[in-house]
Order: structure tokens, then C-alpha cells, then sequence
């Protein structure tokens, strides 16, 4: 039953990916599926009594945050909108402490906190720790979860943050736009009509009749490991990242593109099939819902992709034709995935795909970009965990990131740290040669490739031959 009714200012659906989150994060809960981090420094004398205030200030002005879930003795979940909630925050001086210690300090609070989770049923589904490691120096942790917030929300919510903060610490109002209730989004959902999405995937998942396997890189006896669920991350040097981006711009392509691209084909190699099918991380907000850049909610969705990997085909016109098909796929972006998967012949109690691509790339807000802030934000990182086994994630930086969490039950570090170093050693190659044909990216490093034309040369000599001369001599 749903208590203090004089509490609730509104009651609606959840959208399917909120569902799906929902049922994942039920059906497994000791996973901590979908539980969402995010870290990052302030350089600055930080007023905690202004930066609270604005904390609050966002809850008021966003229903998003501060909606609950109700499922009991209802025919469908609903998520519930309170009138007020307090978005606990929860400071801590680490001051004095040895550098070594705070890090120790520090790793265990971030785990303490995925472990704690949060309580669907009670509102907000957000909290936050302000941890001061120096005089001028704070840790911030922004725990929330997925069902209730996207990537891009997460920016909006730290540009609103500073805005606020520096309004109230200048003892102003500041004047914003009022926070569009997410359940716009929900009435434009139900709106829709998928007839024209379904005679889309219809055509796209034509004789996918199963998901591309992920056998070949999966090992066994992995059961005994502690952790679920981890990543691994490599960057890119700046030099790469610039060729990759000057690629990109020369033949009108997307650093999304290679980046995808380069997924396809690893694919391809790890699974020997010339068709793959993964997932693809869609923003999913509707450029014809009004007020939808600032709206606070989740928007995202994952849709599949399916990709001919022919050998024979060049590069750059492959490239060329993987973005104008995920191009055509934002006409369709909101397409809930468990209808899409019944439009294929893919079974019910089989996924459609078991890796997903994600490149989170998210619009910086204004008020970081201003030089004469008080405040300095940085060293941002960002976690969370799917229910997808593989997930190669693309931050976008001056130094490329790249990103595999992986299901550490069927992957064994080894084999992440090589499909990391595949992804680097391709990307490479993309920049080193892109008239080539596809069969023609090597996964070997240039040593390597020397090594191993050395032997095929070897292999080939006919050593006879040369004895037989030399004798002749």
C-alpha cells in the first residue's frame, strides 16, 4: 500500500527501459545492477551550507528526483511522485589524514555505498557524500540509479548544481527555466506509434535467428572469483586521439563511428561470422518533445545493431555505411528493445545481443566552462553495471578512453586486457591505413607483424635449396 497519500503529488507508468531496470535490479538484487556513480574533485573554498541549499533547490524543481516506486498489489509498477523529499547528504573531514590512508579511506566508502543500494520504495534515489581531503580540496560521490537518471542527467544535474550554488552564495535567486516533469516524456511515449518501427526492425533483424556468440573469449572455472562485475580501462595517447579525430573529420565520420566500427570488426574476428549483432547505447531524448536537453529523467535506451562484416570491403566506405545506418536508427531510438526482440526470430528466453557498445558523450554544461568560477571540477569518473555481460565503453577526451565492464564469471582478466589491446592496435591501424581492405587489419603490433612475417618467411625457404648451393659453391 502506498502510504501518506496527502504526500504524492503524482502517480503514472514507467517507461520499458525503467522496467526492464526494475526487473533486473529485483530479480538480482545483490548485484547492484544499474546502481550508478559518479566522482569527482572541487578545488575551491566550498560553502556546504550553499551547496546544500542548491542540493535541495534541484529536488524541488525536478519530480524525477523525487520519485519512488510502487509494485505491490498493482497490475503494473508505477513510479510515485512526492511533494517533498530531502536529498541526503552526508559530509566528512579527512583532513590530516595521510594521502595513502584517505585512498583506503576512500575505496572502501565507494564500495560500502554500492553494497548499501537503495530502497525503490522510498524517494530520492540519490544521495551524496562531500569528503574534504584538504583546506581546498573535496571528494564528491553522487551515488544514484539508473531507473531514475541517464548520463546526460547526470551533467545537467552537477550545471544546475554550480548555478544554483553560486546564485546562493552571491545571496541571489537565481532565475531558471522551471524543471519539465518527466512524465511529459512518459505521454509522448504512449503517443507513439510503432507500427513504422516495427517494419524497421523487421527488415534489420531479417534472419538473425540468434545472438553472436562470445564462446571464444569466454573461459571457465571463473565462478570462484569475489567480484561479479569489473572494468578495465586504457587510454589513448593525444597523438592518436588527434589522428583518430582528424580521420574522422576528413571523411565526414563520427569518432562514435570508429569506435563502433572497430567493435563490429573485433566482433567479427572473436566470433568467425561475417554478420554480427551488439548493442547500441542510444541518448533516446525526442527532439520534438519540448524542453527535453534539460530534463532530468531516463531517456536511454539500447537497440541492436546489425552489421555485415564483409572482409573484401574497404574501410572508409564500410565506415561510411555503419553511420548512416546508426543514423537511421535515432528515427527509431524509442523503440522499447522486448517489442524489437519479438519482431525478430531470436527466442524469448535468448537475448538479442550480449555485448553493447556505449560512447558517453554528454553536452558539458555552461557554468563548468566559465574561467572565472570559484569553483574547479575534475577528475570525473563514472560507474555502473548492466545486465549485458560485455559492455566496450568510448570516453571521449583528449586522451581516447577505452572501457570493457565485463562479467568477471565468464571473462577472464587476460582476455579483457587483450580485446583492450585489439581495440588500441585496430584504431591504429584505421589511422595508419584507411584505404585498406577489412581482411587486411592486422590485431598484431608492428613488432609482432615483423616477427611473424619472419617465420612465414622461414616457413617458406626451402632450405634444401639453399644447403644444395652452397655446396654447388
Amino acid at each position: 500500500m502506498i502510504e501518506n497519500i496527502q504526500d504524492i503529488q503524482d502517480i503514472y507508468e514507467l517507461s520499458p527501459i525503467q522496467k526492464g531496470m526494475l526487473f533486473h535490479s529485483f530479480y538480482a538484487p545483490e548485484l547492484g545492477l544499474y546502481f550508478m556513480q559518479m566522482s569527482y574533485k572541487i578545488r575551491g573554498n566550498l560553502n556546504m551550507v550553499a551547496f546544500d541549499r542548491a542540493l535541495q533547490k534541484l529536488a524541488t524543481r525536478h519530480t524525477i528526483l523525487r520519485t519512488s516506486f510502487y509494485w505491490e498489489e498493482a497490475d503494473k509498477p508505477l513510479q510515485v511522485v512526492r511533494r517533498q523529499v530531502k536529498v541526503p547528504l552526508e559530509e566528512q573531514d579527512w583532513r590530516g589524514i595521510d594521502p595513502v590512508e584517505q585512498q583506503k579511506r576512500l575505496e572502501s566508502l565507494v564500495k560500502s555505498e554500492r553494497e548499501r543500494g537503495f530502497n525503490f520504495s522510498q524517494a530520492p534515489l540519490m544521495r551524496m557524500s562531500v569528503i574534504r581531503l584538504a583546506d581546498q580540496v573535496y571528494q564528491i560521490l553522487q551515488n544514484t540509479h539508473h531507473v531514475i537518471l541517464d548520463g546526460w542527467s547526470d551533467t545537467e544535474i552537477i550545471g544546475e548544481l554550480v548555478q544554483l550554488y553560486q546564485a546562493f552564495c552571491n545571496g541571489k535567486e537565481v532565475s531558471l527555466a522551471p524543471g519539465i516533469p518527466f512524465k511529459n516524456y512518459i505521454s509522448w511515449l504512449r503517443k507513439q506509434n510503432l507500427s513504422r518501427a516495427e517494419v524497421y526492425w523487421r527488415r534489420i533483424l531479417s534472419k538473425v535467428k540468434a545472438p553472436t556468440p562470445l564462446t571464444y573469449l569466454e573461459s571457465e572455472n571463473l565462478f570462484s572469483q569475489e567480484e561479479r562485475y569489473d572494468e578495465e580501462q586504457i587510454k589513448l595517447s593525444a597523438a592518436t586521439t588527434a589522428e583518430l579525430q582528424s580521420l574522422a573529420k576528413q571523411h565526414q565520420l563520427t569518432l562514435n563511428t570508429l569506435f563502433q566500427g572497430a567493435w563490429a570488426l573485433l566482433l567479427g574476428r572473436y566470433s568467425c561470422q561475417n554478420q554480427v549483432v551488439y548493442g547500441c547505447t542510444v541518448s533516446g531524448r525526442p527532439v520534438d518533445l519540448e524542453g527535453v536537453e534539460s530534463m532530468l529523467g531516463v531517456f536511454v535506451n539500447t537497440l541492436p545493431v546489425r552489421v555485415n562484416v564483409n572482409p573484401e570491403q574497404y574501410l572508409l566506405p564500410w565506415l561510411k555505411q555503419l553511420q548512416a545506418q546508426l543514423v537511421e536508427i535515432r528515427e527509431y531510438e524509442h523503440s522499447p528493445l522486448t517489442e524489437v526482440q519479438g519482431w525478430s526470430e531470436v527466442p524469448r528466453d535468448v537475448p538479442l545481443f550480449e555485448s553493447i557498445a556505449v560512447f558517453e558523450k554528454f553536452p558539458v554544461p555552461k557554468t563548468l566552462k566559465k574561467e572565472d568560477k570559484d569553483l574547479q571540477f575534475f577528475n570525473f569518473t563514472t560507474y555502473y553495471k548492466t545486465n549485458y555481460p560485455l559492455n566496450v565503453i568510448g570516453y571521449p577526451d583528449l586522451e581516447f578512453k577505452l572501457g570493457i565492464n565485463y562479467d568477471c564469471h565468464r571473462f577472464a582478466l587476460a582476455t579483457i586486457t587483450d580485446i583492450l589491446r585489439h581495440f588500441q592496435i585496430l584504431l591504429q591501424g584505421m589511422v595508419a591505413n584507411p584505404e585498406v581492405r577489412l581482411k587486411d587489419l592486422s590485431l598484431l603490433t608492428p613488432a609482432q607483424q615483423q616477427f611473424s612475417l619472419t617465420l612465414t618467411k622461414e616457413a617458406t625457404f626451402d632450405w634444401n635449396f639453399a644447403s644444395y648451393s652452397q655446396v654447388s659453391s
